[in-house]
């Protein structure tokens, strides 16, 4: 009784060491590197522990900015992308011709370098000496005034990096909710129409409750994606964001290890566990909304 007890701990003891090796304990490392006012690298040593760290990471006009964007850019692009992906997703469920090609080509997006996108988006956006770009091309044809979208204006930069964002995201979300969708019982769908029960009514009372918990998935991992966002803004806007006032929270905690700025652990050790505690904040309200509102 005893070895079969032992015998589901031994399989997992692999997945144990490893998250225990790469996952819990660099966060219980961070976590003490976070207090540890001054802590130098190089000779391994700091001169005193408290929450100065904190104060200036929550007080540096960088931070905040990097904060203020990461905001912006999580509030916009998850429900945008996840709209966008079910509407697409509900478009492809019902097209029986060439579906399998329509979703080939919405999935390319996701399987291509994402900084090889970020450079098409630039050229498609950025003004030059020579042309104003594509997409002020269109703008001036329906009449109105080319946009700096790269170098110009913040909104017009926010616009860009979250037009950018819900691009990339969105193949991988369009795929999970094909799938969703092609796993809802047929039957409940049939019993609607025999009720003569209109589309409308069946998409919002039968399909959206039965692919809620791929929705759930979806806008979690959505949120945690974007809290992460960091590599989209330097493949759009180069390496030094705080000139542009494009950085985020991951782009400021990398600026303060190895950029311009950088040499100072412990301040983006601190940045670190408040980008941790915010969004397992938000997870955490999202389950609780969850509770009520995911079909199970």
């Amino acid at each position: 009784m005893e070895k079969n007890k032992l015998t589901p701990w031994l399989y997992l003891l692999p997945a144990i060491v490893f998250l225990g090796a790469f996952m819990v304990y660099p966060l219980i490392d961070v976590f003490i590197y976070s207090f540890e006012e001054g802590y130098n690298s190089a000779s391994q040593t700091y001169f005193g522990v408290g929450g100065y760290n904190y104060s200036y990471v929550l007080h540096d006009p960088y931070f905040l900015q990097a904060l203020k964007n990461t905001f912006i850019l999580v509030i916009i692009t998850v429900p945008v992308s996840t709209a966008l992906a079910l509407v697409i997703s509900a478009g492809l469920a019902s097209v029986k011709p060439l579906r399998d090609l329509y979703q080939t080509v919405y999935f390319l997006p996701y399987v291509t370098n994402t900084l090889a996108v970020g450079l098409v988006f630039m050229i498609l956006f950025k003004k030059t000496p020579y042309s104003d770009g594509l997409i002020n091309l269109l703008i001036n044809m329906f009449g109105g005034q080319s946009v700096d979208f790269i170098d110009g204006p913040y909104w017009a930069k926010m616009f860009v990096l979250c037009f950018y964002t819900v691009w990339v995201v969105m193949p991988f979300k369009i795929l999970i909710l094909t799938s969703a969708l092609a796993s809802v019982d047929r039957n409940y769908y049939n019993a609607a129409k025999v009720d003569g029960t209109s589309k409308m009514r069946i998409f919002t009372k039968i399909t959206l409750p039965m692919i809620s918990p791929m929705i759930f998935y979806l806008v979690i991992t959505g949120f945690i994606g974007a809290f992460k966002a960091y590599s989209d803004a330097v493949a759009l806007f180069g390496t030094d964001l705080n000139a542009a006032q494009m950085n985020t929270i991951v782009g400021y905690i990398y600026d303060m290890l190895y950029g311009d700025s950088g040499g100072y652990p412990s301040y983006a050790s601190a940045a670190a566990i408040i980008l941790f505690a915010v969004v397992l904040t938000i997870t955490c309200i999202n389950l609780i909304i969850s509770k009520n509102k995911v079909h199970h």
